[in-house]
């Protein structure tokens, strides 16, 4: 395997340590200067030069991409896309990782636990958005912060407010989330490579200090992750389209809470504590899964006319409720079924004998004109009532109530 690790910082750990990994199972690895590169576009012939030469064919590229250059860095791992070169995190998955907001609007139509957020621009909007979040204390973050800067908890609505106020008049995006205060000051970094966790570990932060990261004196301990915490971090990355990835997460009292999805996690803090060759299992995957490259489905398939990609959604009441793919009629309007979602599970290519259940969804491809009447009209979805938690002396007495 012919690789290059995307780096602009060659002696950094984690990078000496890919290197290494690579060299030892004997690929042919080099550390490229993500900025060293010039893209090239001409017609059918998408190409990239390095250092002014031409860049030889690549089996495939290991991005460690820098938050200071996403834009350019994306774009590099991108054109490798277009020339069919694997790549272990896509494009798509860097930039949307990247932004604190993308990641969670993403992840929010999913069944993955995120902690509540907020964003908001206009003063009027502050207080009832902190209110919707649980009140103070609140946690208030950049939308591009790295490594715990840019996090800050706000004790008080005051304190939030002004703290807000302040960071909007110098033109910077902030979210606003619901402190989980039974996780303060811990939490777990999960490292998913492919379809699995290789590595957890809990960070602890000291003191007084409730970021837990590594840089601002954290410390940390190996743990074995539960397996909703793995299912969890692995379904993280996958829906982000990272292959590699760290996924942060609180231990909140309903389970995992997402907080960040990092596309290039470190490997020092984690190799260190965990003593695991977390380097080595990252070039293991690559060499697996070097003849699968990253392919923009909907990009490939959309260019037939008059055929597309779509999700259809199986409402309760269907007249193919009960019935298996192949009576639904689906195969003989030319529609293919390439993905069943089903709450929480993924079933890749289905069979058609697969019985289809109310809520399912089917992201197919086919016909654009047969879809279109299988596609049911927009309902406005009904807002469900907001459930607040009793205090504890509530509970109490509504306990005592219903045992008399």
């Amino acid at each position: 395997m012919k690789l290059a690790i995307l780096s602009c910082s060659p002696k950094c750990y984690s990078t000496r340590r890919l290197l290494e990994a690579a060299q030892q199972r004997g690929a042919d690895a080099k550390v490229l200067n993500t900025l060293k590169f010039a893209i090239d576009l001409e017609q059918g012939e998408p190409d990239l030069y390095y250092r002014s030469k031409h860049l030889g064919d690549y089996d495939a590229i290991l991005p460690r991409i820098g938050a200071s250059i996403t834009y350019f860095g994306t774009a590099v791992v991108r054109q490798f896309e277009q020339m069919d070169t694997f790549s272990a995190c896509s494009s798509a998955g860097i930039t949307n990782s990247r932004d604190k907001l993308r990641s969670l609007q993403i992840l929010s139509r999913h069944q993955i636990g995120i902690p509540q957020t907020t964003f908001v621009r206009d003063r009027k909007d502050i207080l009832p958005a902190i209110e919707r979040v649980g009140g103070a204390p609140v946690v208030i973050k950049l939308l591009e912060g790295t490594q715990g800067v840019g996090v800050i908890l706000a004790e008080s609505v005051k304190v939030a407010e002004a703290i807000i106020e302040t960071l909007h008049s110098t033109r910077q995006n902030v979210l606003v989330q619901r402190f989980v205060s039974e996780s303060k000051g811990r939490d777990i970094r999960a490292f998913v490579v492919g379809d699995r966790v290789v590595a957890a570990m809990r960070r602890v932060a000291v003191g007084t200090e409730f970021r837990s990261n590594v840089h601002r004196g954290g410390v940390t301990e190996s743990i074995d992750l539960p397996p909703v915490y793995a299912e969890t971090a692995v379904r993280a990355a996958q829906i982000m389209g990272l292959r590699v990835a760290g996924v942060d997460m609180l231990e909140a009292k309903d389970g995992p809470q997402v907080m960040e999805i990092n596309s290039s996690p470190g490997l020092e803090g984690i190799e260190t504590c965990t003593k695991l060759d977390i380097a080595g299992a990252i070039i293991d995957y690559m060499i697996a899964q070097v003849d699968f490259p990253e392919v923009d489905v909907r990009q490939r398939l959309t260019v037939s006319s008059g055929y597309g990609v779509t999700e259809i959604h199986i409402r309760d009441g269907s007249e193919v409720v009960g019935k298996t793919i192949d009576e639904s009629g689906l195969p003989e309007q030319d529609i293919n079924v390439l993905t069943l979602y089903r709450g929480t599970t993924v079933i890749p290519n289905p069979r058609l004998k697969r019985t289809l259940e109310p809520n399912d969804r089917l992201l197919c491809f086919g016909k654009l004109e047969s879809m279109r009447s299988m596609v049911p009209e927009k309902v406005r979805k009904r807002r469900r009532p907001k459930i607040k938690q009793l205090p504890e002396s509530a509970k109490q007495i509504q306990d005592e109530i219903s045992h008399q």
